[in-house]
């Protein structure tokens, strides 16, 4: 282990979680200087965009980058997706946007379990608002990319699970294994890029202004 890695959280070669956009990989710890003063990165690659970021590593926690969970963690998550303790969701839209959104940034395997649940539960009652599907697909996207990494199964493997958890009463080969009851088309793929791409800019603002009080 480098002198470097001492210094941090995350190693790299290690697999992390960022808010918003799911797996990542630390492929590099770099340090860099601003305004005549070191700083030190972690370069993480994204798999979900396929893109590589910089992120100093003194605010790597207050972004909320964390570590992949552990598969018993993983397990609880999709074993409790469909808890009869949540709460019932805002009727309005918007205050479930709002709500499930902050779910997300929250970060945590059982926040994505949660809005998952509570996106797609809507949807089985009336369709959901464009802005509503991209938010349950990307939580979808992070419940099953975090937890197949966790417990070592493939993402079709996870998503059949969670699938069966949400649809208990269906026999196996009747329940609903892709999102919203329908695969997912080029237009939604556009759908959930540009909500990913919403939430970067959101994040690139927020870094600019911490890198101006450095």
């Amino acid at each position: 282990m480098s002198a470097t890695e001492k210094q941090t959280e995350f190693k790299i070669g290690q697999h992390i979680v960022y808010p918003l956009q799911g797996v990542g990989i630390v492929k590099a710890i770099q340090e860099r200087s601003f305004n005549g003063a070191p700083i030190l990165y972690y370069n993480i690659y994204l798999k979900s965009s396929d893109m590589t970021v910089m992120v100093p590593v003194k605010k790597a926690s207050e972004i909320g980058i964390r570590a992949i969970v552990k598969a018993d963690d993983a397990m609880k998550a999709i074993e409790e997706i469909n808890s009869k303790d949540d709460p019932a969701p805002p009727s309005d839209w918007k205050d479930r946007y709002r709500m499930n959104m902050e779910l997300l940034k929250e970060g945590s395997i059982a926040s994505f379990a949660k809005v998952v649940h509570s996106l797609y539960a809507r949807s089985k009652v009336k369709e959901l608002p464009v802005q509503e599907r991209r938010l349950y697909e990307n939580a979808l996207v992070l419940l099953i990319d975090e937890a197949s990494f966790a417990t070592g199964k493939s993402p079709d493997e996870i998503k059949k699970m969670i699938f069966s958890k949400l649809e208990p009463d269906l026999p196996a080969k009747q329940q609903v294994v892709v999102p919203l009851q329908k695969a997912l088309d080029d237009d939604d793929d556009a759908d959930l890029e540009s909500f990913r791409e919403d939430a970067e800019a959101e994040e690139a603002d927020d870094d600019r202004d911490d890198d101006e009080e450095i």
